[in-house]
């Protein structure tokens, strides 16, 4: 008997390791529709920082979930499970296969496993302790923290006050502790999931890949990109959108605390340790298929293959 759950393909991979390629070559010859998974493409106006998928590719591979956030705006893992679960299910009803592309293992994780009930945020409670921040600092907060949640607060440094301002105020919502609420998960995904991830075989191929990448980026404009942001005046480095990888180190050179040249140096090391640990997640994913981006024949091949036996 045919497999009830409708199909979705999962490909993952480090930065700069070939994921966008294998999914046009995929657009052109299967029925799949891409969801970008990736915290930073989200952003409106970061583009050539994100390594976003140009005009060119986007019309070859339409991508769901690219450019729907300000950078002001904050977004989380339930946040893109919502989305990512509706705009598959609505390419499952048009035929078709949901293809989800991207490198953020944390949204894969969180679609795969389900999330834990956590409360909404609440505006009202967030504003009173922004306020008590502002009176006490946020070291007095945290040891209010550690007397309700001190797993939490082991976790959690006072110089997080994203944070630290969520876990207290879960706490205040709910009268449980995020440490309590996140041993329960909610429901896994109804699809009949295939996973893979591609990378080079070298790591010091990936490297090179990087840092060509990250000097394209350059020559694209991505100054001029920051810059844009930078003069907005509504935008700060303690913002998800600005602590993406490459955008936090120009920002500290548009801050005078580091020349264009650290700035460019420091982007493409932390454009190393991002790949550093998006392959330690995948290290230890399991039912995971691994593709040579050494060899993308090869790889479409074993992506085509996987569309074929189902």
């Amino acid at each position: 008997m045919k497999n009830e759950l409708p199909l979705a393909l999962f490909l993952m991979g480090p930065t700069a390791s070939g994921k966008t390629e294998l999914a046009i070559r995929m657009c052109q010859h299967f029925p799949v529709e891409v969801i970008s998974v990736d915290s930073a493409l989200i952003f409106k106006g970061m583009d050539i920082g994100t390594a976003k998928p140009d005009a060119s590719e986007l019309a070859q591979a339409p991508h769901k979930l690219i450019d729907i956030l300000d950078p002001l705006q904050a977004y989380s893992a339930a946040d893109f499970c919502a989305d990512a679960i509706e705009e598959m299910h609505k390419i499952v009803a048009r035929g078709n296969i949901p293809l989800l592309v991207g490198g953020t293992m944390l949204y894969f994780k969180a679609l795969l496993e389900g999330l834990s009930p956590l409360p909404a945020a609440n505006i009202e409670i967030r504003k009173q302790i922004q306020a008590e921040a502002q009176q006490h600092g946020w070291q007095v907060l945290h040891d209010q923290l550690r007397t309700f949640d001190p797993v939490s607060a082991q976790r959690i440094h006072p110089n997080d006050p994203q944070r630290l301002s969520r876990a207290i105020e879960v706490y205040r919502i709910s009268g449980k502790s995020l440490t309590e609420l996140t041993k329960v998960k909610g429901d896994g995904l109804p699809f009949k999931v295939k996973q893979f991830a591609v990378a080079p075989k070298e790591r010091s191929e990936l490297h090179r890949r990087i840092e060509l990448r990250f000097g394209k980026m350059i020559d694209a404009g991505f100054e001029d990109e920051v810059r844009a942001l930078y003069s907005r005046g509504d935008l700060h480095p303690d913002l998800p959108s600005i602590r993406c990888v490459g955008y936090r180190q120009m920002w500290d050179y548009l801050d005078d605390n580091c020349t264009l040249d650290e700035a460019i140096f420091r982007g493409i090391c932390a454009t190393r340790q991002l790949a550093k640990r998006q392959l330690t997640w995948l290290r230890s994913w399991e039912n995971l298929t691994w593709l040579s981006s050494d060899d993308i024949d090869d790889a479409f091949e074993t992506l085509s293959n996987a569309v074929a036996s189902d």
